[in-house]
């Protein structure tokens, strides 16, 4: 049998950018109603759809575009090679038996798109082949007789019946529609309103509402049903769900949220009520609103929802801080950072992707900073380049970036980031970047389950996540799965075994108990972030920890460590990844300690450390430190056994250096001190030990607190009214202040949420509030008190200027 394959939008093919510049100049023509579309809407769109998947036309001489082409070509040959096409087969795949399980269809319908993509892309080998389409359509019809058909009932993940496979197979129908037969296009139409009828609820849940990542990822599917069985108001009802026009708005997607899923106005984003999410379901959100919104653009459909600048504002304010040279941040993807395929860089790479495909329809301010930054992100990656991980649609995106030469390449994000609502706080230098981990009765401490990110148990116990512009790898380079998860940088921990999370169906997050998780910002530059950790159940740990972010040291206090369980509590300093073969050299007290793995070494009263390539680590009173060399081996399959996402049981192997403090069994009042000072040298780092331009004034159960002689700055975290460094206040609260001559700058959060109001008395004359927020008043005077009212400002800062 010939069949024809369909093509580009024209006969030379079409770029992804220019048919979304198409789509953006039909955007600025008159609006047509859905009632006015025609059978050419339907067709132009769906050849869009067509574009997004395959990148269009490109040159193959470029050898990233060959590299791409190449890659797709080897995985869909494998696929191939692999793919059952006997007449009684019972399943596509011999590794996804049997096809009923909602895991195994789910995967294979994303593997029949894989291969569906190379069909229609010019210059794979199965580029137009009659047996690859012949064996394409056969196995679609197969996996809807077999598995995921109409009078199917849902069992297991509900995300495989709702959206993994209705958008894989939607994508099928949308590469391969000029083969399809209309009977089978029909049934396959018929199985998307069956199980993804709109974009509103949950299918096998109706009174549960689709918010955040879910309800995008629902809205493409029903745009792609409508587009293929030419239904307007199947496309009308995607784009209304965006809004969601159906509850008044409630469930939006261009709306702050102050509770649950979305974005908020600090720049935080969380889905499952309580997970901080903004590197996963957050780019999927981004993602699949910006291809809805270049998809629709110009046509009958278009989103003309003036609240989108709510997406747009997300760019800056929730992404670009925790992408740092073109990685995401893994304290805000939750258990992704356990998926073997899916690591930081090529999250990264997918947030990039869908920043660039919002562009193309953003308005030219905004698109023109968001290009310059992800110059900025592709241009300084060597590690993991973009090109190596993108699909062709994403590196055609990229290459138009980078190949023009009026985008300059915006420079690293920094400043000093206090997310609120999801627990997180981001520390950025021009060379580095601290990201806090924290967790409370709002936030959970981690996500799991489906099998996936088994052991999670801490870290969102104040993990400290340390990035250098010259070790992108951290994070990427097998750490999860050889890292001691009893010792996490930065985390206070109580020793015991723990049991696998996730093992079961669904995911399981955990709150713990503790109300104070958060800090402030002062002038964007300073911050001070506290939590206080209450050990799971099974453990009576208490901790009070708190961290103080500066020009160029992060400074971390605990006090109050208590337990009573028999069991030694450690903190963790310092826990890095060398590699494979990381030799790196590590000095105590400026003694090099020996580089053969397996060494352990104890030092009664150490003042500083410096690992070679890292940066240094300074113990300003004085700390029983232990240091270890080790190799340490795991498997991805050790905490990740979930049905499409499991790791492999290959042994991987990475070389660690770790620094802690022993605090003993069950301790009474411990505490600790120390401060890293990323990318400094030995030299630098003994400087600082020895000058100590920063001073500790408290660090107990009341207040810690420090000054630094250098900036003016005085930084307190009080977990009770009290005093210290001169400062009074009448309750929790922290606080910055900062002098430069006669003026005064000062910051101030509730990171407990546990009062409607504060005072704050300052230890020196103040004549007059220059500008505060509204929520901000000032009795001036010798011991001049400000009144911060705090109440129902989730643990925001509050700024004043005054002047002495």
């Amino acid at each position: 049998m010939q069949l024809s394959r369909r093509t580009l939008i024209a006969a030379g093919g079409a770029t992804v950018s220019g048919v979304l510049s198409t789509g953006a100049a039909r955007a600025a023509e008159p609006a047509r109603s859905a009632a006015q579309s025609t059978g050419e809407d339907f067709d132009v769109l769906l050849s869009r759809a067509e574009t997004l998947l395959t990148g269009g036309a490109f040159d193959p001489s470029d050898p990233d575009f060959a590299a791409g082409l190449a890659a797709l070509d080897r995985t869909a040959k494998g696929l191939w090679d692999t793919l059952d096409r006997g007449a009684g087969r019972t399943a596509l795949w011999p590794d996804l038996a049997p096809v009923t399980d909602p895991g195994n269809f789910g995967q294979s319908y994303t593997r029949l798109r894989t291969l569906a993509t190379a069909w229609a892309t010019p210059g794979t080998s199965m580029s137009g082949s009659a047996e690859t389409a012949v064996a394409l359509l056969s196995a679609l019809r197969f996996t809807y007789d077999t598995a995921y058909r109409p009078d199917a009932r849902e069992s297991g993940n509900w995300w495989f019946w709702e959206i993994g496979a209705p958008r894989a197979l939607m994508d099928c129908c949308v590469l391969l529609r000029g083969s399809l037969p209309a009977g089978d296009l029909a049934d396959y139409l018929a199985v998307v309103d069956r199980f993804c009828p709109d974009a509103d609820r949950r299918t096998n849940s109706p009174a549960l509402s689709e918010t955040g990542a879910n309800r995008t990822d629902k809205a493409v599917i029903v745009a792609l049903r409508g587009l293929l069985g030419k239904d307007a108001d199947k496309v009308a009802s995607a784009r209304d769900a965006l809004s969601d026009v159906r509850d008044a708005g409630r469930n939006s997607l261009f709306r702050y949220t102050s509770s649950g899923d979305g974005f908020y106005e600090d720049g935080s984003f969380v889905q499952h009520d309580v997970v901080a999410y903004t590197g996963s379901y957050g780019t999927v959100l981004l993602g699949g609103a910006a291809y809805l919104l270049s998809l629709l653009a110009g046509s009958p459909w278009a989103v003309a929802d003036p609240k989108v600048s709510v997406m747009y504002e997300a760019v800056e304010r929730s992404f670009a801080p925790v992408v740092f040279d073109g990685l995401m941040m893994d304290a805000v993807r939750g258990r992704a950072v356990s998926r073997e395929r899916a690591g930081d860089h090529r999250d990264g790479a997918t947030a990039v992707a869908a920043i660039l495909l919002l562009a193309s329809g953003a308005p030219a301010d905004r698109a023109d900073r968001w290009r310059a930054l992800a110059k900025g992100w592709l241009t300084r990656n060597r590690t993991a380049p973009f090109a190596a991980l993108a699909t062709l649609p994403q590196l055609a995106l990229a290459k138009a970036v980078l190949n023009d030469p009026a985008i300059r390449a915006g420079a690293r994000t920094t400043g000093s980031f206090v997310f609120a609502d999801m627990d997180r706080v981001v520390h950025r230098r021009p060379g580095w970047a601290c990201t806090l981990s924290l967790s409370s009765k709002r936030i959970s401490a981690y996500e799991a389950g489906n099998g996936e990110n088994l052991h999670g148990w801490y870290t969102g116990d104040g993990m400290t996540y340390l990035y250098d512009g010259d070790d992108l790898g951290q994070y990427n380079d097998g750490f999860w799965p050889t890292v001691d998860p009893y010792r996490l940088p930065g985390t206070t921990v109580d020793t015991r075994a723990r049991d696998d999370l996730g093992t079961g169906a669904g995911t399981s997050t955990y709150r713990p108990a503790n109300a104070v998780a958060g800090g402030a910002v002062l002038d964007g530059r300073y911050g001070a972030a506290a939590m206080e950790v209450m050990g799971a159940p099974g453990s009576t740990l208490r901790a009070r920890k708190s961290w103080f972010l500066l020009d160029n040291a992060v400074v971390a206090l605990g006090a109050g460590i208590t337990a009573g369980d028999g069991r030694t509590v450690e903190t963790v300093i310092e826990n890095r990844n060398l590699g494979a073969e990381g030799r790196n050299r590590l000095l105590v007290d400026g003694v090099p300690l020996p580089v053969q793995q397996g060494s352990a070494h104890t030092f009664g009263g150490a003042r500083w450390a410096h690992i070679d390539g890292v940066g240094g680590y300074v113990l300003p009173e004085g700390t029983a430190l232990h240091a270890l060399r080790e190799e340490r081996t795991g498997t991805w399959r050790a905490i990740n056994t979930g049905a499409d996402t499991g790791g492999s049981a290959d042994p991987v192997t990475r070389r660690y250096l770790t620094l802690w403090t022993d605090h003993g069994i069950s301790p009474t009042d411990a505490g600790y001190a120390y401060v890293l000072l990323p990318g400094a040298s030995a030299a630098a780092t003994a400087a600082w030990s020895h000058s100590r331009p920063v001073r500790v004034i408290a660090n107990d159960s009341t207040a810690q607190a420090l000054e630094d002689r250098r900036t003016g700055l005085t930084a307190v975290h009080f977990w009770g009214a009290g005093t210290a460094a001169g400062i009074t206040v009448s309750g929790p609260a922290t606080v910055l202040v900062r002098r430069r001559g006669a003026q005064v700058s000062v910051a101030v959060a509730d990171p407990g949420r546990a009062q409607t109001a504060l005072t704050v008395e300052l230890p020196f004359r103040v004549r007059t509030l220059a500008d505060a927020d509204e929520s901000v008043t000032l009795a001036p005077g010798r011991r001049p008190v400000l009144t911060v009212a705090v109440g129902g400002s989730r643990g925001h800062t509050h700024r004043a200027e005054l002047i002495q």
